[in-house]
């Protein structure tokens, strides 16, 4: 009865996600912030269904748009996007083949695989259909962004809660301990926020983070940038309460990259940069340091006790090349490191998989063990080819949000260039979020020019009009 009740229930959100596509796929981005706090809290029975209510919402919107909408798609298909094109179709192609690897022990798991790699790349051609102009983006962002004060304000609430308090659990499925910042039960906790597990959270924040700082940069109303400024201080505090090093360095490389480009666009002038970022930031970071300094004690002793970053950020780049010994030009199969591969074998007494020897954890060495030499350069080259061209956009455009926009896109694709996206099922939507930049960016700008030509034209037709005009 409780199946039959979740199909009807898949059926009618994939309907209302056909009929309705634009809010569809904007809800994604809602799903994806409190997916977890379904999972943990709401419906634990139904963690696993709830893991796949996006996907299911996203196909829907997919199916509406391509195969229903009389909207032209023709930003995608522009010459000028030739190489991108080319390359995603490149790797969806190897990633469907991989699927089929004998060594997955059953093609059911690579249509989890598939799934991993492929089914969020459609949004970024879905983008320009989303978004008709600058201000629609900026809406949609500043609105998206307001969830940050709920995930932010719970995960300050977890900090300062036992291990053992039921808003600490993690998603079942995975059994998982826990993390804290040390051991014994006085040990505090490193936070999850909304999200099902902690990576889950540090991917967020990075995004959000970024996000943030060109709605800092442009013009908004005291009340909205107050807004902005709440939610840039929950995201540092938050970010330092997961105890991950990876979101503080990379929340770091991305403000020093935007004061960079902030500099760059004014002509080598850090004053607009330092008055509309650097001073804010500054006054938050030292509000947070004083307002919670037990977190921030906490996170410098994990940082001296731990000696192994320089390490794993190098095993992060190594790890392909030792991996590609063990099957030479082929892979062990799309999904074949999936975390829930396993679950996925157990649940539907698929075979085993052919044993992959050695430890993994970094993504770049997932992908080369599962796709193979090729296949990893399919798509860490299409990786490579959407950061070349938000470079070029970011030279391109003259809009100073859409350039600025351009700029954190880049900065976020950078740092998570080697960082979890894949197997990271939150971040992989903003990330093919991001990346849809490179089709909605030139087409808002486009779209700003084409106004002020018309209002110029109109401007002169009424000029022309009261100069012969005999009154």
């Amino acid at each position: 009865m409780k199946l039959i009740i979740a199909l009807i229930a898949i059926a009618g959100i994939a309907f209302f996600s056909v009929i309705n596509w634009r809010t569809a796929a904007k809800s994604v981005f809602f799903l994806v912030v409190f997916e977890g706090a379904l999972r943990k809290w709401i419906l634990p029975q139904a963690s696993e269904i709830i893991y796949f209510l996006k996907d299911f919402v996203i196909l829907g919107a997919y199916t509406g748009y391509f195969g229903f909408s009389r909207i032209k798609r023709n930003p995608a298909l522009q010459n000028k996007n030739f190489l991108i094109n080319l390359l995603v179709f490149l790797a969806a192609g190897w990633c469907l083949f991989q699927a089929f690897n004998p060594s997955l022990g059953s093609p059911i798991v690579g249509i989890l695989g598939i799934k991993a790699y492929l089914l969020y790349i459609p949004l970024m051609w879905m983008l320009p259909a989303l978004f008709p102009s600058e201000e629609e983006l900026y809406k949609f962002l500043r609105s998206h962004l307001l969830l940050v004060i709920p995930t932010g304000v719970i995960g300050i609430i977890q900090f300062f809660s036992p291990p053992t308090s039921p808003i600490n659990a993690y998603a079942p499925g995975i059994e998982q301990q826990v993390a804290t910042f040390g051991f014994g039960s006085e040990a505090a906790v490193r936070i999850t926020g909304t999200f099902s597990y902690l990576n889950s959270y540090a991917g967020y924040l990075i995004a959000c983070f970024g996000l943030l700082l060109p709605l800092l940069s442009v013009k908004q109303s005291r009340w909205w940038k107050l807004v902005t400024i709440v939610e840039l201080f929950l995201i540092v505090t938050n970010t330092v309460m997961t105890g991950s090093r990876t979101p503080v360095i990379a929340e770091i490389i991305i403000l020093v990259g935007y004061l960079g480009a902030l500099f760059l666009m004014n002509r080598g002038s850090l004053r607009g940069g330092t008055k509309q970022i650097l001073l804010p930031a500054t006054v938050i970071v030292t509000v947070a340091i004083f307002g919670f300094r037990s977190a921030f004690e906490q996170f410098e002793r994990r940082l001296t006790s731990n000696t192994d970053l320089s390490r794993r950020i190098g095993e992060n780049f190594l790890q392909p090349i030792d991996f590609f010994k063990y099957k030479q030009l082929d892979g062990y199969g799309t999904g074949a490191t999936h975390p829930g591969a396993v679950p996925l074998r157990n649940l539907l007494r698929l075979p085993a998989g052919e044993y992959i020897p050695g430890y993994y954890e970094a993504e770049m060495g997932r992908v080369a063990l599962e796709l193979g030499p090729i296949g990893f350069t399919f798509w860490y080259g299409l990786r490579i080819c959407i950061g070349l061209k938000l470079w070029s956009l970011f030279w391109k455009l003259k809009s100073p949000f859409l350039r600025q926009l351009a700029a954190i896109a880049l900065l976020i694709h950078l740092v998570q260039l080697s960082g979890q996206m894949v197997f990271h099922h939150t971040f992989s939507v903003y990330y093919w979020f991001l990346s849809g930049f490179i089709f909605l960016l030139p087409q808002l700008e486009f779209i700003n020019h084409w106004h002020q030509e018309q209002q110029l034209l109109q401007q002169n037709a009424q000029a022309s009009y009261f100069s012969d005009s005999s009154y």
